[in-house]
Formats: structure tokens, C-alpha cells, sequence
């Protein structure tokens, strides 16, 4: 069962750091990657491939849930970092009809990080993942991760790009937006939908977004970058 990306009773003071630290989450210029043909994708399979050896660079291991095995690390490679979990759905952000005190019980209205006009993330309709809080297990923000870094999950031969949008429990990974487990073809719904297992988390480092809420930029980076990993390029 999800756990609320932000715990309510700090979440003014803990939104803050993490706001503040997200300027920091990039040590090196965001790399800045052309668009390339939509006849360039590389196909999920072959993406997989590439990530088949794990070379830990998290210190500890992660749960998916409250009362899973720590079991998931945090894989390395020189430039993105990636992990093999569950998927469940975070509705958090701006409320809309798909995303509410109504529909998620553990809605909270706001995400770690806010989009350019100053306004939470929107889960129903923008695709981004969750990364966990830094801690003594991993500090995200060491590997040049951060707000609107571009990722790619990765679901039964799909491949949906996104943003690092927002953060949750130190202890848990494996969670992305409403819109993110649509993309995949996933039920959605944050109170039972997802997947048990089988979904990859790739993130790219030292890259960014310019607006986080701007996804035809992350397809344009995300797609260049997974080619740029697979092929060598």
C-alpha cells in the first residue's frame, strides 16, 4: 500500500529543504541532449539489456512497501542510475477529478517540487517518478539527480518517459505519477492499481528539464539519451 510522498505533520519545512535542495541536485550543467528521429527508439528490450548488471551505488537496500523485504538497490552505470521495483500510484499535486482526498486516501496537494509557474505538479496528466528522500541508503542528489531530471520507466516491453517530480519515505522506492502508470498501459487508480513487480526506473544524470512540466522536452531528451546509453552513441 503507497505511503504519502510527504509526510503531512513536516511537510512545510521538509518541502522547503527539498525545494532548495533541488538547485543543488545538478553539480555540472544540466546536459543538454538534440531531439533525434522518432524512427531512432530503441526498443525496451534492448534497453534492458544495457541494464542487466547491477553495480550498487546505493549503501543499503530499499522496500517497495511498509512490510516488504529491503531487498532493492540502487544500480549504477557512468551516466544514469537505475532500479527494478514495484510501481504505485502517486496522485499527490494539484487536485483534479482522477486525483483527490475522494479518490486517493493518502492524497496530499502538494509535490516537493513546483513547475515553472509556481504551481504543483499535475500526476494526472504529467508523467514523473518519485525518488526516495536522500538518507544514509542514497542520497539521489550525490548522483546529479534531481527536480525535472529526465527518466525513463520501463514496463512489459513499454517505455514511458519522465521527470523526477517528487520525493517520498527514505526507506521505500518504486512509485511514479497517475499519468506515468497510464503511459505504461497500467490501471492507475492509487487505490489498486499499478504493478506488483517488473517495472525498471532509469535516471539520467546531471540532465534536466527546462520547465519540469514541459514532457514533449523529456520524450526529446529521454529518447536521445536511452539511444545515446544502448548504442553508444
Amino acid at each position: 500500500m503507497r505511503a504519502q510522498s510527504l509526510v503531512p505533520a513536516a511537510a512545510g519545512a521538509t518541502l522547503l529543504a527539498f525545494t532548495t535542495a533541488s538547485t543543488a541536485a545538478h553539480p555540472r550543467e544540466p546536459v543538454r541532449v538534440e531531439p533525434v528521429s522518432r524512427v531512432s527508439r530503441v526498443s525496451a528490450a534492448d534497453l534492458l539489456d544495457k541494464l542487466d548488471a547491477c553495480e550498487p551505488v546505493s549503501r543499503g537496500r530499499y522496500r517497495t512497501d511498509a512490510d516488504a523485504p529491503a531487498d532493492i538497490p540502487v544500480c549504477g552505470t557512468q551516466d544514469a542510475v537505475f532500479w527494478k521495483a514495484d510501481i504505485d500510484i502517486d496522485c499527490d499535486g494539484r487536485p483534479g477529478s482522477r486525483c483527490n482526498h475522494t479518490t486517493d486516501p493518502w492524497f496530499w496537494p502538494s509535490t516537493a517540487y513546483k513547475q515553472s509557474d509556481g504551481r504543483y505538479l499535475n500526476a494526472e496528466t504529467l508523467p514523473f517518478i518519485v525518488v526516495p528522500a536522500p538518507s544514509g541508503i542514497w542520497d539521489h542528489r550525490a548522483h546529479g539527480v534531481g527536480a525535472g531530471s529526465v527518466a525513463a520507466v520501463i514496463h512489459e516491453g513499454r517505455i514511458q518517459y519522465a521527470v523526477v517530480g517528487d520525493i517520498g519515505p527514505h526507506h521505500l522506492i518504486g512509485e511514479a505519477s497517475y499519468a506515468t502508470a497510464k503511459g505504461l498501459g497500467l490501471r492507475p487508480d492509487p487505490r489498486s492499481g499499478g504493478a506488483p513487480s517488473g517495472v525498471t526506473y532509469v535516471v539520467f544524470k546531471n540532465t534536466r528539464v527546462t520547465h519540469i512540466e514541459d514532457h514533449e522536452e523529456a520524450v526529446a531528451q529521454g529518447e536521445a539519451l536511452v539511444r545515446k546509453l544502448v548504442r553508444n552513441e
